[in-house]
């Protein structure tokens, strides 16, 4: 499915994509020559040392004792164009003179009506003519040989368009995918259905590479061993599973653009993620919209409110009633990993617009609890993992839980259990820390908060149980012991804050952790801590926090021996809501003396 949906993708993108067999590729010196084949320039085409990109003959993969001998039509890196050596050794040396050879003796191969074209006739005479010592006498030569494996292709003097961009290059290179003659010549040709098009056609072999951030160069989504295990009816590597070499380079040319495309593609920790829809979008853009649920921060240039806007966009779509118009066009997901020479797929899912629209909703409803005004309404996934883990850093996040979580958020299901208990460890692990000015860091926060509330609702909802959800804010109505219990902590450090004005280490430096996992420890010398210093507040502060206290002992017959993680979750919430209700009171007070 994966493979077919990214060839029906290439099919409908057809204009705006690179040509069956050809791909970006970004070329930072051209050599340019008259079509008498005499060299004429160096172009250093870099901007921002970055060099810009044409449309080329799609680069094979080299691979093995005899990678070498595979060159690019018209356009490689310095050893094979120019024969310059990667160091001085000699052995590097001889390496590139063998790959200039092989590059050369490819231009001398190329069928006659090929070679008759000017453009490519004059590069044959380039070197016919021994031209590339002239190149290295060129002012920009230097600042070329200093990056390695530097890329480098022809131009006509005077003409607009690379060599490998004109027309008789095009026409050969689509010729060899359906000629099959772009397979390895130490290979018969195998020709059988396509499982992508259902058409006979000559069967690729080796896949392109496609590879991801963190991968090998030369990693593919599509790649057998030879000779192994998965070899099956006498068929070697991929002719077990038939791609036709047009099918192959449809798919592959469309996954290396969505790979490139900054619109369709967001990194989540080692996860590349990229997503398309099937058709141009009626109401809403989902393509617009999926990258601010994964991200809050897509691109450095973004419009800051652009995130705000494109979820404010999808909540009218809802509750207007126009998501139904979405019903017919698909959406589709494809997270991808790294896996040394090959590509994981972490992540598939496809679904209508509307479908996924919906779940996202429902995922930003899910997260929703009270917070401050100068606080982000909606919460990104890379904000939520990085709240939960070690140092706010994606890399510290455990193997495959963003996929998990997308994979909950896409299906409507509850989210994965690792992400309760990584958040339940990282506000233990907190709740002792202070801040570089020696102030205790506030351990449950926000986004923690909201993450508890999400997974605990989200469970009670899939498995139809009957107890009641928890709300955005305090609710006092709320008698699960654990909620309770963290309600109650949050007062009693209320209190010994106003007892002790400035204090730099509260109760819950010390006592949190107990009191969110063995309550019955901590809890009985806590109340008795708290008679000390309610002595110290004045009367009416004092009543005002004794008859809180005993409002929410009321709801507490005893104190629980253990927590399981569920109720340590309800602990925290509990625990957040009723610090919030106490901010709320104070902001309250403020505005009534103003």
């Amino acid at each position: 499915m994966i493979l077919q949906a990214l060839y029906d993708y290439y099919q409908r993108k057809k204009d705006s994509l690179p040509d069956e067999g050809f791909e970006l590729r970004e070329i930072k010196f051209i050599i340019v020559i008259d079509k008498e084949g005499n060299f004429k320039d160096l172009v250093d085409t870099r901007e921002n040392k970055k060099g810009r990109k044409y449309y080329l003959p799609k680069a094979i993969g080299r691979s093995g004792s005899k990678s070498w001998q595979t060159t690019f039509l018209l356009w490689d890196h310095y050893g094979y164009v120019l024969a310059h050596p990667k160091d001085p050794t000699e052995k590097a040396i001889e390496m590139a003179k063998k790959q200039n050879n092989i590059f050369i003796q490819n231009i001398n191969d190329l069928p006659e009506y090929v070679k008759n074209d000017e453009g490519v006739n004059a590069v044959k005479l380039f070197y016919d003519k021994n031209q590339m010592g002239k190149v290295k006498q060129h002012p920009n030569w230097t600042d070329c040989e200093k990056i390695a494996g530097c890329n480098l292709t022809f131009q006509l003097d005077g003409d607009e368009r690379l060599i490998p961009e004109r027309k008789v290059v095009k026409e050969y290179q689509q010729s060899l995918l359906s000629s099959g003659e772009a397979t390895d010549d130490e290979y018969e040709k195998f020709i059988a259905p396509c499982i992508i098009t259902g058409e006979s056609g000559v069967i690729a072999r080796l896949h392109n590479t496609t590879p991801i951030l963190g991968s090998q160069s030369t990693a593919k989504i599509v790649s057998f061993q030879r000779n192994s295990g998965f070899d099956s009816y006498g068929k070697e590597q991929a002719y077990n599973a038939p791609v036709s070499l047009s099918a192959e380079a449809a798919y592959s040319t469309a996954l290396n653009h969505l790979l490139k495309s900054p619109k369709n593609r967001v990194l989540i920790g080692d996860t590349t993620i990229v997503f398309w829809a099937d058709k141009p979008p009626k109401i809403i853009d989902m393509e617009d919209i999926f990258p601010w649920v994964i991200s809050a921060r897509v691109q450095e240039n973004d419009d800051p409110d652009k995130g705000v806007k494109v979820i404010e966009t999808l909540y009218k779509s809802v509750r207007t009633g126009k998501l139904p118009l979405e019903e017919q066009n698909r959406f589709y997901v494809l997270g991808l990993s790294p896996n040394v020479a090959r590509i994981s797929v972490r992540l598939w899912k496809m679904g209508t617009v509307k479908e996924f629209g919906e779940k996202i909703i429902q995922h930003f409803d899910d997260l929703k609890i009270i917070r401050s005004s100068y606080e982000p309404e909606h919460l990104s996934l890379n904000r939520i993992l990085t709240s939960i883990v070690f140092q706010y850093k994606m890399e510290n996040v455990p193997p495959n839980l963003s996929g998990s979580v997308i994979e909950s958020i896409l299906d409507g299901k509850p989210y994965p259990v690792t992400l309760l208990q990584q958040c339940i460890r990282r506000i233990r692990a907190e709740s002792a820390k202070k801040d570089n000015n020696g102030r205790p860091v506030q351990n449950v926060t926000r986004t923690r908060a909201a993450i508890l509330k999400a997974y605990i609702n989200r469970y009670l909802r899939f498995y139809n149980l009957k107890e009641k959800e928890i709300t955005m804010a305090l609710d006092p109505t709320n008698n699960n012991p654990g909620y309770r219990l963290g309600r109650l902590f949050a007062v009693l450090e209320k209190i010994q804050e106003n007892a002790n004005p400035g204090i730099n280490a509260t109760i819950k430096d010390r006592y949190y952790g107990a009191a969110s996992s063995s309550p019955v420890s901590v809890f009985s010398q806590l109340l008795k801590l708290k008679n000390h210093h309610l002595a110290k507040l004045k009367k009416g502060e004092k009543i005002y926090f004794e008859k809180l206290v005993g409002d929410i002992m009321d709801g507490i017959s005893e104190f629980p021996s253990h927590l399981t993680m569920n109720d340590q979750a309800y602990f925290s919430i509990g625990y957040y809501h009723q610090r919030q209700e106490f901010y709320k009171k104070k902001e309250e007070s403020v505005e009534n003396e103003n």
